[in-house]
């Protein structure tokens, strides 16, 4: 199993990766089924660059932002106005990914696609994904998912995990990007969404979020409406992913600390770096975890 991780430094980290794999899929104590094998990781920050702004907020903030120049009364309200207006305040709530400042922007963003087909909204998000590029690394944020996690989902699959990604950020840009980006299917992603409804042939995104958002308690909540099970293996890098961590058997906690090759922080981390440690997570330390990032 170590060769599969070529990536990864030889350390804590690997290690428990790779015992914790060999543990349940050998027989004897520990051992899990296939069908138990659910793997979930948080997205932004976990499996591709969150700095300076998560890539769905900064579509989501572009498209809000534009909505609110064409309808003046839009302008007024929370969140147009905020964006508009470049509130700080806002931003630093959105960027703590607080619930409140969370559930706002995807009201908005149903609002915002009201009566669109999934194929309108897909072809939005390409149009955006096309032309985005990371200010700092100069390419299009779908080149900056993380080699050594991409590395580890290969290892699950090799053992018959069933792998999830379960994100706060809305499940349908998500979707867009699973297939190419990570190897998934679209089904296997897991986030906050826009209720569907179906008419005259075809389906069309409703002005309503579905079941809560995906933050916090909502990340368990929806793992389990959509695979019937808690998870075996989880990674995350936030605070609001500390509910999905707690509820797996191994949870592993990226942390994010090379200012050389990615970026380095712990707004919004200091929670969950605290509960990894008091509740024995391996944290994986990209300075000193990771060969490459990229």
């Amino acid at each position: 199993m170590d060769e599969m991780l070529p990536s990864w430094n030889d350390g804590a980290a690997k290690r428990a990766v790779v015992e914790f794999v060999r543990r349940v899929t050998s027989p004897g104590d520990g051992y899990l089924a296939p069908a138990a094998r659910v793997a979930v990781f948080d997205n932004d920050g976990t499996l591709w660059v969150e700095q300076p702004l998560p890539v769905q907020l900064d579509f989501i903030f572009r498209a809000l932002a534009a909505a609110g120049r064409r309808d003046s009364s839009l302008a007024e309200k929370q969140p147009y106005k905020a964006i508009l207006e470049q509130d700080h305040d806002f931003f630093a709530a959105v960027g703590q990914q607080r619930p409140d400042a969370i559930m706002a922007l995807e009201e908005a963003l149903a609002r915002n696609w009201h009566g669109a087909t999934p194929g309108e909204f897909d072809a939005e998000v390409l149009r955006y994904l096309d032309g985005a590029k990371s200010e700092r690394f100069g390419v299009p944020y779908t080149e900056l998912v993380y080699k050594p996690m991409l590395e580890l989902f290969d290892l699950l699959r090799s053992c018959e995990f069933r792998i999830f990604v379960c994100s706060g950020g809305g499940r349908d840009f998500m979707r867009v990007i699973a297939e190419d980006a990570w190897g998934l299917n679209r089904e296997e992603v897991i986030g906050t969404a826009a209720q569907y409804e179906y008419r005259d042939g075809e389906l069309y995104r409703t002005d309503k979020v579905l079941g809560g958002i995906a933050l916090g308690p909502g990340k368990p909540e929806h793992i389990f409406a959509t695979t019937g099970r808690m998870p075996a293996f989880a990674g995350g890098n936030a605070d609001v992913d500390i509910e999905m961590l707690e509820c797996a058997t191994f949870a592993m906690l990226l942390v994010h600390d090379d200012e050389e090759r990615e970026f380095a922080y712990t707004a919004a981390a200091e929670k969950s770096v605290e509960e990894a440690k008091r509740q024995g997570w391996t944290l994986v330390s990209i300075v000193n975890d990771w060969k490459v990032v990229f």
